[in-house]
Parts: C-alpha cells; structure tokens; sequence
C-alpha cells in the first residue's frame, strides 16, 4: 500500500500545481470567455518576482531569508495582476466577443513578455518610465481643454512619437554613458530559486519521503480555493462578476459598472498566475519559457473540467494529475503486473511509463473523452450555456 500511497501522493502533488496554474485561467477563460495565450506569461513573471525577492532577503541574512516565500507570494500577485490589468486595459477590452483576435493578441503579449525579460535592463525601465511620465502626463494635462474629447486622437497621434523618441534617445545615451546600465537583469539563461530551509527536506513515511515544498503548494492551492471561491460568492465585487457573466446587458441597466468588473476579473485571474508562479519556482529553475511548460496543461484542466466551473476544475486538475504520474512513473503497469490475464495491457502501459509518453497519452484519453462529454465534466446549464 506505500507505493499506492506515494504514487497517489505525488499525483496529488502533480495535480495541485496543474490546480493552481489553471486557477487563474479558469476565471480569465471560464467567466470572461477570453482566450489568454500569455497566461504562461503571468506566471513567469511571479517566479521572477520570487527570485528578486530572494535575492533581497539574502541581503538581510538568517533568519529573514528563510521567510522570503511569505513576502513573495503577495507580491507576485500584485506584480502578476498589475500587469494583467494593464493588459486588459490596454488590449483585451477591445477585443471581447473576438475570441480569434484575442488569442492572436495574447499571443503576441507572450513574445513580448519573454523577450522583455530576456532583455530588461536599467536603461530600458528609465526609458518606459520617463515615456509613461511624458505619454501620461502630457495628455493628462491637455485633457483638462473643454474640447478634449474632439482633440483628443489628435492630441494621441501627435504624443505618442514624440514620446517614444525622447524616450528611446534617452536609453541609447545611458546605454552609452554607462555600460552597466545595458547589462541584462535576467538574459536568456535560467536562474534558481532557492527554497528556504523550512521548505527543504520531506516527512519520513515508510521508505519515502513527502517533500515539503510539495506539501506547501497543496495547502498554498487550497488557500487560493478557499479565497477565490469566497470572493466569488461572498463579496460584493464578486456577485457583481457573476452577475456581468451571466447578462452583461441587464448588469449595465442595474448600475453594474462592467467595464471595472472586466479589469476586476482579469487582474484577478492574472494574480492567481502570479501565485502559480511563485509555486512553481520552488520545483526548479526559472527562466523565459518557464510559463510555456504549463500553459497547454492549464488550458487541458479548464476545459476538460467545464468552461468556467471551478469544482470541474479542481477534479479535472486532480484527475489528470494522478493519472499521469500512474501512467509516466510505471506504477500502473506494476499493479496490473500481477494479473496474467492483462498482461497485453500491462505492456501497452509500459510502453508509455515515460514523462513524454504520458502526456501523449493523456492527451488521448482526453480527446476520447471530449467526443462523449465536449462541454466537460461539468457542463455549464441555463442561460449561460447558451451565450
């Protein structure tokens, strides 16, 4: 029963990181219908946010350093959601109800996330904030004109470029005047995160051992559960998300502002990204592309479980978890082993007892099973099945 219990244990573990990484995206793609390529992307930018945030807390020393994870957590949320918002304020607001040019942006989202983090450095944050002091600024201050609103594209088109310009020639001379200033942050290469000592380790069970990290991202998954499903059936902003889902027009005609409820539901869901990332920065190294080992897995939960039910996703996340550890670590062709009867079985299981032909398999139990249920475990019902 102990390698049952471990083969389980760890496919909950799997299973709790698929949760928590399509925890976000359940709420972006589930409620708001917005398909985000650059999901993958939130997430990298969290596990960033915990490196620099561990790097900060070795400057303190012991015992600060050991509780760096603490500070992390929130703030790759803020730092996760605040890019999430700006994202939506900026692109996905005008793209809703286009699905094709939404996944055609956030993709695009995606590159530039990543060649971001590959490239930023001093002299690229001074030059994007001296252009958001000038942009900003600029039109905030022309805004108070009473025929602000027939100058304004004018007023845009004449800011931007030359905004842009003094940005980018303040960047070029920094870059010249000092090398350090163009010295990446990051570049391509991966960076490690190191977990405190309290997450080091496991708890002695028979011949294994239950890795702490992984026991800590199981309870962090079921916080972020607890919180979101609170938030969304509790609070008042989260009856107002709900209400917007199910007929955005009757909210708008009862006072429902939609349109801080869209950046409310995507900044949330972005910071539930951050979280993730912040998680899975503890299983091993960082870097750029960190988000793309995840992102088709998340969108596989979501679906698989029903667009836009967070129980679906939480049995789908455990389900797919569980199998696929069963299914790419042996155990399964171990336990039908025995059984002479199912001996062509058993060998068709070895065949796939790898990581890479697990998830190939996986995927084709899925597609088999969205030919029987394509709306999910958990099909949505009612009116909003039918938007």
């Amino acid at each position: 029963m102990l390698p049952l219990f471990e083969s389980l244990f760890n496919g909950i573990s799997i299973g709790s990181v698929l949760l928590i990484a399509a925890l976000g995206l359940a709420i972006v793609f589930g409620l708001m219908g917005v398909i985000n390529l650059a999901h993958g992307e939130l997430m990298m930018l969290g596990a960033y946010t915990t490196f620099v945030v561990q790097n900060g807390f070795k400057i303190l020393g012991n015992p600060w350093f050991d509780f760096y994870i603490l500070a992390a957590i929130p703030l790759a949320f803020v730092v996760a959601a605040l890019t999430g918002l700006i994202l939506e304020r900026g692109v996905i607001r005008y793209l809703y109800g286009r699905p094709l040019e939404t996944l055609l942006a956030t993709w695009g989202v995606s590159l530039i996330l990543r060649q971001f983090v590959r490239s930023v450095n001093w002299a690229l944050v001074i030059a994007i904030i001296l252009f958001c002091l000038l942009f900003f600024g600029g039109l905030k201050i022309v805004s108070i004109r009473l025929d602000w609103q027939r100058i304004r594209n004018w007023a845009i088109a004449l800011f931007l470029p030359l905004c842009l310009g003094i940005a980018a020639v303040a960047g070029v001379f920094l870059g010249q005047t000092d090398q350090s200033f163009t010295k990446p942050w990051f570049s391509a290469r991966n960076v490690d995160v190191t977990a405190p000592a309290w997450l080091r380790g496991g708890f002695p069970l028979g011949n294994f051992q239950l890795p702490y990290s992984r026991i800590f991202i199981i309870v962090l998954t079921i916080i972020c559960l607890i919180g979101t499903y609170w938030f969304l059936n509790r609070s008042n902003w989260g009856l107002r998300i709900r209400a917007v889902t199910q007929n955005r027009s009757m909210s708008a005609c009862l006072g429902i502002p939609t349109a801080k409820v869209d950046a409310l539901t995507f900044a949330l869901g972005s910071g539930l990204a951050g979280i993730a990332g912040c998680a899975i920065a503890l299983l091993g190294s960082v870097g750029p592309n960190t988000g793309q080992n995840y992102i088709v897995d998340t969108f596989m939960v979501v679906v698989v479980g029903g667009v836009g039910n967070l129980l679906g996703t939480i049995v789908a996340a455990l389900v797919i978890g569980i199998l696929n550890y069963l299914i790419g670590s042996g155990t399964m062709a171990l336990l039908l082993m025995p059984v002479e009867t199912l001996k062509p079985l058993t060998d068709f299981l070895t065949f796939f007892a790898n990581t890479s032909m697990a998830k190939v398999m996986i995927f084709v139990l899925i597609i088999a099973f969205l030919q029987v249920k394509p709306s999910g475990i958990f099909p949505q019902k009612g009116r909003t099945a039918e938007l």
